[in-house]
C-alpha cells in the first residue's frame, strides 16, 4: 500500500450499527494481513477520553453551550490526529475512525445550529486539514435507530437523549453532505440486516485497498 496510508471513517446517527460493522471491518482487514489503527471519536487518546466522559456522562455536561461542545470535540480530534492518527498515515497504515469531522458538522451545525463556516475552520485546525479517503455513511431512519439503541439495555447518554427533530436534523444534514460530497461518501443502507450491511462495506474496501 502506498504512503500516505489509508483513512477511513464510518458516520451514522444513534442505532446504526457502527460498532458492529467496525468490528467487521476489523476482522475483514486482518484476514487480508493489512492491521488496521482503530480509533473513536471522541477518544482516541488519554486525554480524549477524558473529554469523551466529559460530553457523554459527567454531569458537568449538562447544558452544555453548544460552542463548548464543538471545541472540546475539536480538542480530542486535535490529540488524536498528532498523537495516532496523523503518525499511522505517514507509516502507511490504514486507519479506521469511528466517527471524524462530518459529525462535527452535522451534529453541531446542522441539529445544533451553529455556523458552518466556523465549524469548517475548527476542523481544519484540528486536523491539519487531513480528511478521510473514503467516509461510510450508515444511514437509518430515527425510528428504528431508537428502537436499536433502546434494545441494547444501557442508560442514554447526554447525546442519546436528544429529541427525534434533533436526529430528523443529524440524518438530514448526513444526507445532504452525502450528496455535496459523493467522491469521499458512500451511503450504505443501515436497515438492511447485518451480513448484507457487511458486504457493502467490503465492496468498498475491495474498491479502494
Amino acid at each position: 500500500m502506498s504512503q500516505p496510508g489509508f483513512f477511513l471513517s464510518l458516520e451514522g446517527s444513534e442505532g446504526c450499527g457502527k460498532s458492529t460493522q467496525l468490528q467487521r471491518i476489523k476482522a475483514y482487514l486482518e484476514s487480508r494481513s493489512i492491521e488496521p489503527v482503530m480509533v473513536r471519536e471522541p477518544g482516541g487518546t488519554a486525554l480524549g477520553e477524558k473529554i469523551r466522559h466529559l460530553l457523554q456522562h459527567d454531569e458537568a455536561g449538562d447544558g452544555m453551550a453548544a460552542e463548548a461542545e464543538l471545541l472540546l470535540f475539536a480538542a480530542s480530534r486535535a490529540q488524536m490526529m498528532r498523537e495516532v492518527v496523523g503518525p499511522a498515515l505517514d507509516a502507511g497504515r490504514v486507519v479506521i475512525a469511528d466517527r471524524f469531522i462530518d459529525s462535527t458538522t452535522v451534529y453541531q451545525g446542522v441539529a445544533r445550529g451553529l455556523s458552518v463556516e466556523m465549524i469548517q475552520r475548527v476542523n481544519a485546525i484540528a486536523t491539519g486539514g487531513r480528511v478521510p479517503d473514503v467516509t461510510l455513511l450508515l444511514d437509518l431512519d430515527v425510528a428504528t435507530g431508537r428502537e436499536r439503541s433502546s434494545s441494547r439495555g444501557d442508560a442514554p447518554d447526554r447525546m442519546e437523549r436528544e429529541s427525534d427533530a434533533f436526529f430528523e436534523s443529524v440524518r438530514n444534514g448526513y444526507l445532504d453532505l452525502a450528496q455535496a460530497e459523493p467522491e469521499r461518501i458512500v451511503v450504505i443502507d443501515a436497515a438492511q440486516d447485518i451480513d448484507t450491511v457487511h458486504q457493502a462495506i467490503v465492496a468498498v474496501l475491495e474498491e479502494h485497498l
